[in-house]
């Protein structure tokens, strides 16, 4: 705004100066040799009277009469409200800034900030400016919810448009479980790898470590864990962990050890091999030596419960003393027949006989009453192993 003042006088007055009074307070400088007065900004409360004053050089005062100046103020309009972080994602923990600005209003503006649909006062602020800012110093996750925003300058309440805070949540440390068929791993099996952050905004990346070496990764789109399984072979054991991410930071799991071990069956001891070896072979060494002595002692003589077996008889001898009064000794014939019992040999003694018969004796009968008289039958002690030919000992 621009006060002017003009003065009108019948000649020329040199020198004059001039001042603004509103509510007789001075404007700007007491007296000065200008005759406007610029005000950069008025206000509501600027309203009122205005004049001003020239003084001549003699030290003459002349006043001009009143004005009435009404200053009007803008109502608000174009009421934004926006965050820092921009969009409205802010990880907990962190700080939210909500800004409330308006593009044009004059004089002071109430500023007041809302939660949720049913418009929870959160904070109210009244300041000459255009903008004004509420800030959450450190956010929740029960932070997140609908905001806006209301600005007033006496004209009522403009209201901004609706703006969703997302609190992100970081992972925790994640938890890694392994799972196995047996009370032990064993190469062939599944083991089963699952790794879970309790707390942490989806979607969450999983990666599987086995040495610090990635063994794969998986995704948990709605959040929770995720497993893995894995075929054992040898070379798996060591320490195994998990890494959780979903963008804000990643958070790796304590490490689990995992050993590997070969199934029994296909373990190979060489001691075990060479022990059973030699007492496969003593055994065997052992069995050979009773078969032998089973066959000698079966070759050299039969069991008790063997039936006597006799040799057929042999051909008869004819004696040159047939039919004498005085026959000679017969010489008989010996044969081995078996050994029957303890150090004994069964042997025949064969004996080819003519009868002489006198007028008045009885014929010659065999020794004994029920066998054949050609065949006797004598026990001989058992010739000891180095003997060869039992006929000729006898």
């Amino acid at each position: 705004m621009t006060l002017t003042c003009e003065s009108q006088f019948a000649r020329p007055e040199p020198h004059l100066q001039f001042r603004f009074m509103r509510h007789s307070q001075v404007l700007g400088r007491d007296w000065d040799n200008s005759s406007q007065l610029q005000v950069a900004a008025v206000w509501s409360g600027d309203t009122g009277v205005y004049w001003c004053e020239a003084k001549t050089a003699a030290r003459r005062t002349i006043r001009s009469g009143g004005i009435w100046i009404q200053v009007q103020r803008v109502p608000v309009g174009n009421v934004r409200l926006e965050t820092q972080p921009p969009g409205g994602h802010v990880a907990e923990g962190e700080k939210l800034v909500l800004v409330c600005s308006v593009t044009q209003a004059t004089g002071d503006i109430s500023f007041l900030w809302y939660r949720g649909a049913l418009g929870l006062n959160l904070e109210t602020k009244t300041q000459r400016s255009l903008t004004a800012k509420l800030e959450i110093p450190a956010v929740r996750e029960s932070d997140a919810d609908q905001y806006y925003c209301a600005a007033d300058n006496g004209h009522g309440p403009s209201i901004s448009t609706l703006v969703n805070i997302v609190v992100t949540i970081p992972v925790s440390r994640p938890g890694l479980t392994l799972s196995t068929p047996g009370a032990q791993a064993l190469v062939g099996d599944t083991v089963e790898l699952h790794c879970e952050a309790q707390r942490g905004s989806p979607p969450i990346l999983y990666r599987f470590y086995c040495n610090d070496v990635t063994l794969g990764s998986s995704s948990a789109p709605s959040g929770g864990g995720v497993s893995f399984n894995l075929s054992l072979t040898a070379e798996h054991s060591g320490n195994y962990s998990c890494e959780a991410d979903n963008g804000l930071r990643a958070q790796r799991s304590e490490l689990v050890p995992l050993r590997v071990t070969a199934p029994i069956e296909d373990k190979i001891d060489l001691t075990s091999v060479v022990t059973e070896g030699l007492f496969g072979i003593l055994g065997l060494i052992i069995i050979v030596l009773f078969f032998g002595c089973w066959l000698k002692r079966k070759i050299g003589r039969p069991s008790a419960s063997d039936p006597v077996r006799c040799p057929p008889l042999p051909p008869p001898r004819e004696s040159t003393y047939l039919n004498t009064a005085t026959p000679e000794q017969r010489q008989p014939v010996y044969e081995n027949v078996n050994v029957v019992r303890g150090d004994e040999v069964y042997s025949l003694a064969y004996c080819v006989q003519q009868e002489w018969q006198p007028a008045a004796a009885e014929p010659l009968r065999s020794y004994a009453d029920d066998r054949d008289s050609s065949v006797i039958y004598s026990g001989v002690k058992k010739m000891t192993v180095t003997d060869v030919d039992y006929e000729n000992d006898i």
